[in-house]
């Protein structure tokens, strides 16, 4: 069977409620993650994802379905001043970053996950920034395996506790 052809672009704000319901939907169905009850304010960052779009050098993006359905969210970030972690990648230099990757569980196998990863790198290549950041947890192990697969390298001093949970910090050399 052929795989669908999808398109990566910035997400429009009349998108942004439909895509905040997304990853609340994928990051409280992880097993081993927290729920919206154990960390209300997470998940409220979660529904509101469109207000990250608001910040300097970020952006939502989303990746369609031929037929215009969002299949998958990420936020990248071309100013690490404003990624929003715990731990120390707020301070990284000639960086960019990306969080919150979520693929809508019935288009999961697409390739979409890559995807948004490939367009992030190619975004922070366009701003000819040296490393890519990003953050995963153990309970994210789909996409921890894709993002050691495209080359992208632990980085324990990006480590950092977001309440109990461990986040674990990862970069991506890019010269």
């Amino acid at each position: 069977m052929d795989k669908k052809q999808y398109t990566v672009r910035n997400a429009k704000p009349g998108e942004y409620k439909e895509i905040g319901k997304l990853m609340v939907e994928v990051y409280s169905q992880l097993e081993g993650f927290p729920k919206p009850s154990e960390q209300p304010a997470y998940y409220q960052v979660l529904a509101n994802i469109g207000d990250m779009a608001g910040k300097p050098g970020t952006e939502l993006l989303v990746a369609l379905s031929p037929d215009n359905k969002i299949a998958g969210a990420v936020v990248y970030f071309s100013n690490m001043q404003h990624y929003g972690s715990g731990g120390t990648a707020t301070a990284e230099q000639n960086a960019s970053g990306f969080r919150l990757l979520a693929v809508d569980p019935s288009e999961r196998g697409q390739g979409i996950g890559k995807l948004l990863t490939i367009e992030c790198i190619r975004k922070a290549k366009d701003k000819k920034h040296s490393q890519v950041i990003i953050h995963s947890t153990k309970a994210m192990q789909t996409a921890w395996n894709m993002y050691e697969n495209i080359g992208f390298e632990r980085s324990e001093d990006l480590d950092f506790l977001q309440g109990s949970l461990p986040v674990f910090g990862f970069r991506l050399a890019l010269i």
